[in-house]
């Protein structure tokens, strides 16, 4: 028998999950369905923020601003041990945007939502100051505020548990090939990677399926009521750490873009990013030489100690999927978000839901505006309910990390340091759950690979959907970079040893 589920989300990055997450905690039956793995697109690939965007002032953007800016404090109450403060250094460049121009927009920045945590803005020195030692001379002064740092696809398998936790089925490698739409319920045909088929019922969809979101569109037979889409890539690249303290960089260019220089995995800065339009496949992007070529010279503008390409020690690039507002500049395309609801021609004919643009930062809230229209369609009537919710791992007495790592070193002092510590950011309170009844390090398994033991690659497979080599050391984790190649092959060869076992119990 056909199962029919309350609401069936194509799409596994941030907004599919966070749908799937608010959805099944109001008691719908969810099915979330992803064509490769979670996480594996646009939201492992942004610059890794949780900010109000305080750029997108330039461009009016006061209600994504703002909205942004609250949910900073409650992502990080949600979540500290994958989010967390930073401070960002804006050094005055002369030629470009005024003091007095920088000194308003931080005003509006610091008041547009009540901050709880974070400090306010202020204006710093840059001279003979750790802040300004890896500048060049010419810049002494400039402005300080804060953001939050996030791993953003962790971020997405967080809210894939606790989706998951609420009654939510999630299924990776699994692409929905066509939705056709029936009086009061959707067919969507579902291909897995081994080729299996399966065909469910839905009486709604949300279509989070980012870049390929007009496809899915064209999949329900709705191509001619498809909203426009942008894609615009955006790249990074990173090099070795280029100063000694844990503040960011923000730099601004002469057109009218900024980069960001940010502390990323302690030996290494991060780079990023830019704003230019795609039209190729967005699962083929890739940063070009051009895009090097300008970061590059973006920052070492600001550097007393410029970077160089062979310094790179591994890119990244991602396509944004936005709204298309008509404006030519691809830098001042809005990140806001964009619903388009599609509930048919006849009475009771079952939704679709189809989301353009958004940012990391404003998900949840995306998620809650998408659930209060989805509800009355659904006859839902449960209340908001995430504002105040904490995501797996994140049950951290008042959400104090320094606190919680120091008493998980107390209780499991056995473990190194870098160890202990890696788990704590990724996992949070679910390292015990890693660690289970280990009493010394020789208990945790093999190493399969530097810091990378059987017992967390045993935890990815069972509970975090981890099936690849590139699931764990690319998202899950970031212990690819640095890696060699043949401790890189260590881990392949113990998933495919996994893999025998695995159809050798069948």
């Amino acid at each position: 028998m056909t199962r029919t589920y309350d609401l069936l989300v194509v799409g596994g990055g941030i907004n599919g999950a966070g749908i799937a997450r608010d959805a099944a905690g109001r008691g719908l039956s969810v099915l979330l369905v992803e064509q490769r793995d979670l996480a594996s697109a646009t939201s492992s690939s942004s610059t890794k923020l949780i900010h109000g965007g305080l750029r997108y002032l330039e461009h009016y953007e006061f209600r994504l601003v703002r909205e942004a800016l609250q949910e900073r404090e409650v992502l990080l109450s949600a979540a500290p041990h994958i989010i967390w403060p930073l401070t960002f250094v804006l050094p005055h460049h002369k030629g470009l945007r005024p003091k007095w121009m920088l000194r308003a927009g931080l005003f509006l920045y610091d008041h547009l939502a009540r901050r709880k945590r974070l400090p306010g803005s202020r204006s710093v020195s840059l001279n003979g100051t750790p802040e300004g030692d890896p500048l060049k001379a010419t810049f002494g002064s400039g402005f300080s505020y804060s953001d939050c740092w996030v791993d953003d696809a962790r971020l997405v398998v967080l809210n894939a548990q606790d989706a998951q936790a609420h009654g939510a089925e999630i299924r990776t490698r699994t692409q929905c090939k066509s939705l056709v739409r029936h009086a009061d319920h959707w067919n969507a045909q579902l291909s897995q990677d081994d080729g299996s088929t399966q065909v469910v019922r839905a009486r709604s969809v949300v279509n989070a399926a980012g870049p390929w979101v007009t496809e899915m569109v064209q999949n329900a037979g709705l191509g001619d009521k498809a909203a426009g889409l942008r894609l615009v890539k955006g790249s990074h690249i990173i090099v070795p750490r280029i100063h000694d303290h844990d503040h960011c960089y923000i730099f601004q260019n002469g057109d009218g873009r900024i980069a960001f220089a940010i502390p990323y995995q302690r030996e290494y800065t991060l780079i990023g990013t830019t704003d230019i339009p795609y039209d190729g496949d967005p699962a083929k992007v890739k940063i070009s030489s051009d895009e090097i070529d300008y970061l590059l010279e973006l920052v070492n503008g600001y550097l007393a100690k410029p970077v160089t390409r062979d310094e790179i020690v591994w890119d990244y690039a991602g396509v944004r999927p936005l709204y298309d507002d008509k404006n030519a500049n691809a830098s001042a395309v809005t990140r806001d978000y964009v619903f388009d609801l599609d509930t048919g021609d006849t009475e009771n004919a079952p939704a679709i839901l189809s989301i353009y643009g958004g940012k990391i930062t404003t998900y949840r809230r995306l998620a809650e505006h998408a659930m209060q229209k989805l509800g009355p369609v659904l006859g839902n009537t449960a209340p908001d309910w995430t504002a105040s919710a904490i995501l797996p791992g994140g049950d951290m007495e008042d959400g104090d990390f320094d606190r919680f790592v120091a008493t998980a070193k107390a209780r499991l002092d056995w473990v190194p340091d870098v160890l202990l510590h890696r788990l704590a950011r990724c996992y949070g309170s679910a390292l015990y759950t890693i660690i289970g009844d280990a009493s010394e390090i020789s208990q945790l398994g093999q190493e399969v690979a530097p810091n990378l033991y059987e017992c967390e690659l045993l935890y990815l497979i069972a509970n975090e959907w981890a099936t690849t080599t590139d699931d764990v050391l690319w998202r899950r984790t970031k212990l690819g970079l640095g890696m060699q190649s043949d401790q890189v092959d260590a881990v392949t060869h113990w998933f495919a040893i996994q893999a025998r076992l695995g159809q050798a119990a069948q």
